[in-house]
């Protein structure tokens, strides 16, 4: 069984390509989350399958031309897609505003995400590429990953202006942008294409909330029974001792009914008992209290 993760993914591979904007930001998210983007060359290295049969149409719709990538999955079970000839690499590099030199560190141009439509696919790009999402049923958790630290940062910027917040964490030499709102998850996966996924976190909290509300009731429903049993032992204490020493036949009627219906119902409440006697639940508490005052006479 396919792993929520890679079903939001599957979701999001769905979603049209269109618009050469939103193809170009949605490229750019993949590529900067992906394995390598420098001047020499660029790579993206995938194990989801229907992500790998988008990149090719997403590079095509962007710029043009395919990326260089084998038919099948090479070891792992992983597909590689690459470009290596400079003037590709010229002309992806350029569209992000980035010159032919080397550059050390990799920063990100906010110039080329300025509408919501493109912002939504550089978000998309970015999960599919770097992203997980842990199932919502066992925790809510939607994790980004990059190895580049400035970039991390500028993300994290990116991130709150498209209303989330998520600060880099270094975990094992990566740095992690999480979520872990299950309402801000939603709107992440909503945004990215996702929406019927969405609706899955949502509905795995309305259920863990009513697990958690009849759990709650069990443990109540659980704790008033102990207090019954608990009381109707002392009761039943009361009552042997009034019958050992005689006491019990010498009470009026009326206690001895109610020392009986308690004894021959021990678990049952107070408002049970009442009912078995005729009586009302304050009458019934009255000549409880008059059965535990004799026994300490």
């Amino acid at each position: 069984m396919a792993s929520f993760s890679s079903r939001v993914k599957r979701e999001m591979c769905r979603v049209p390509l269109s618009r050469r904007c939103c193809t170009q930001a949605e490229s750019y998210g993949a590529l900067l989350l992906g394995s390598d983007f420098r001047a020499e060359g660029l790579r993206i290295v995938t194990s989801h399958e229907a992500y790998a049969r988008r990149l090719p149409a997403l590079f095509q719709t962007a710029f043009g031309f395919l990326p260089e990538a084998p038919a099948d999955p090479v070891g792992g079970g992983k597909w590689v897609f690459a470009l290596t000839e400079p003037e590709k690499v010229r002309v992806v590099r350029a569209a992000y505003g980035y010159d032919e030199k080397p550059s050390v560190v990799l920063h990100l141009n906010n110039a080329v995400l300025e509408s919501d439509c493109c912002l939504a696919a550089f978000w998309r790009g970015a999960f599919c590429s770097g992203g997980t999402v842990t199932d919502p049923m066992k925790k809510y958790l939607l994790e980004i990953v990059t190895t580049r630290r400035v970039l991390a940062r500028e993300l994290s910027a990116l991130l709150r202006e498209s209303g989330f917040e998520a600060v880099p964490v270094a975990r094992g030499g990566v740095q992690v942008l999480s979520l872990n709102l299950s309402e801000a998850i939603e709107d992440f996966l909503t945004l990215c294409g996702a929406p019927v996924c969405a609706m899955d976190v949502m509905e795995a909290k309305l259920e863990k909330g009513l697990r958690n509300n009849v759990n709650r009731r069990v443990n109540c429903d659980t704790a008033n029974l102990d207090k019954t049993l608990a009381a109707a032992e002392r009761l039943r204490g009361v009552i042997a001792r009034l019958d050992a020493s005689g006491r019990l036949d010498e009470l009026p009627e009326a206690l001895r009914a109610t020392a009986r219906v308690r004894l021959e119902n021990p678990e049952d409440s107070l408002s049970q008992l009442a009912e078995r006697l005729g009586i009302g639940k304050s009458c019934l508490n009255h000549r409880l209290r008059k059965l535990q005052v004799m026994d300490k006479g």
